[in-house]
């Protein structure tokens, strides 16, 4: 297992342990400097990405005046969603080492399942179902074929990507397009919390991660394992309650534009909240989790150490296609309707999203957290130069520069941090 597997499983707390700890036993400012060192080593984490969400804020928020408006920064969060669940089911197989190109349009062909047979009177929780299952299977397919036969995932998820763009024709029909008709599904993008049900998630939001803190020390201290400083845990406590606070407050202001009045926490948030909250679970706090940054760290030396390798990559590609399936359900549910191009472009983006967050290309490094970062930098730079009236062309420029920019920092610090490609 490499040092950078090693050095993930030993931090079950992911927001600590990116923002200050190493790990050691001593106060607040020896967990500084030894975060400090880890960044100086190369392993960076996140730190790169919220310095660019930062600029790009501070940069669009003096060219726009909309951009820090009530309204904006709701339809930014909204516009985000996608992207963000299908960056954090992109992890699961970048953390191996491995890519899922197919990502996008699996989503898109389960998402157009669901829609024409819901139009067929099938009842649509069970379409819905259907489609989250046709998911299921082309995450099994791609894992038998990259872990059984031994096929390198970028062709057999190539493959899919170009084959099931087809298949999304045969279901939909060219040129063709359904609407969703189902309430429930349209407000998961389109609906708002109450106002006290926002402040209601910001409480429960802090007795879980205060709970899983103390209950991460308690573990350590019976199993003699060092803990970081307990300044850390209220620290970690006040930065949620401060920005989670300012962010609710602002989301319950008024920012409709007519009579009716449009407040509260837009519905996708605490959704994509739970996603985050169980995906980091079970990458820090299960074998599993364990046993996919070790493959990626280095597969063969967790072969020899007992770990199903093939068991564990199928799985990852299982999990990452039925995620994909619920991003597409997000972004369906955002414009109303299913036709046979869902997916198609958004797959790179997701990829890029993990990325720019801090995931490494090379597997054994990155978490879920990481991704919504990245997803939030993209967003923030499509939303922003929307908003300046700049042209598509420009976007898709500045994106595969940042994109770029981010795999060079991740190649330059596994060299400092003395790792290499598996």
């Amino acid at each position: 297992m490499s040092s950078n597997a090693t050095r993930t499983q030993a931090a079950p707390d992911p927001v600590a342990s990116d923002l200050i700890g190493s790990g050691v036993e001593g106060g607040l400012g020896d967990q500084v400097r030894a975060w400090w060192q880890r960044v100086r080593g190369g392993d960076m984490g996140a730190l790169p990405a919220v310095g660019g969400l930062v600029v790009l804020g501070i940069l669009f928020s003096t060219l726009s005046p909309f951009f820090l408006t009530e309204r904006n920064f709701a339809n930014l969060l909204n516009q985000a969603a996608t992207l963000v669940v299908l960056g954090m089911a992109l992890v699961f197989v970048l953390l191996l080492g491995e890519i899922d190109l197919s990502a996008g349009v699996t989503g898109g062909v389960g998402m157009a399942l669901f829609v024409v047979m819901a139009s067929q009177g099938v009842p649509w929780p069970l379409a819905l179902l259907i489609g989250f299952g046709f998911g299921f299977l082309i995450g099994a397919l791609i894992g038998f074929f990259v872990a059984r036969v031994g096929i390198p995932s970028f062709v057999v998820t190539l493959g899919l990507f170009l084959g099931l763009q087809g298949l999304a024709l045969v279901v939909i029909g060219p040129g063709g397009l359904f609407r969703i008709e189902v309430p429930e599904l349209i407000a998961l993008q389109n609906g708002n919390l109450p106002v006290w049900a926002g402040w209601a998630m910001l409480v429960i939001m802090l007795a879980i991660s205060a709970g899983t803190a103390f209950f991460d020390r308690a573990r350590r201290t019976r199993a003699g394992v060092p803990n970081r400083a307990i300044s850390l845990v209220f620290i970690k406590l006040a930065a949620i309650a401060v920005i989670g606070g300012i962010v609710v407050f602002v989301l319950n202001q008024n920012r409709g534009q007519s009579v009716v009045e449009v407040a509260g926490v837009p519905n996708v948030v605490p959704i994509v909240l739970v996603i985050l909250w169980i995906g980091t679970f079970v990458l820090d706090r299960t074998k599993f989790g364990r046993y996919l940054y070790a493959i990626g760290g280095n597969a063969e030396a967790a072969r020899r150490s007992g770990v199903k390798v093939r068991w564990i990559k199928w799985w990852a590609f299982v999990i990452c296609s039925s995620l994909a399936v619920f991003a597409a359900l997000l972004s369906v549910s955002r414009v109303g309707s299913v036709d046979a191009t869902v997916g198609r472009d958004i797959v790179l983006s997701g990829v890029a999203a993990a990325v720019v967050g801090g995931v490494s290309l090379f597997g054994g490094r990155g978490r879920l957290v990481h991704a919504a970062i990245g997803a939030l930098v993209i967003a923030v730079i499509t939303n922003g130069l929307g908003l300046l009236n700049l042209p598509a062309g420009v976007n898709l420029l500045v994106t595969g520069g940042v994109l770029i920019l981010a795999a060079t920092v991740d190649a330059l610090s596994r060299l400092r941090s003395g790792g290499g490609r598996t």
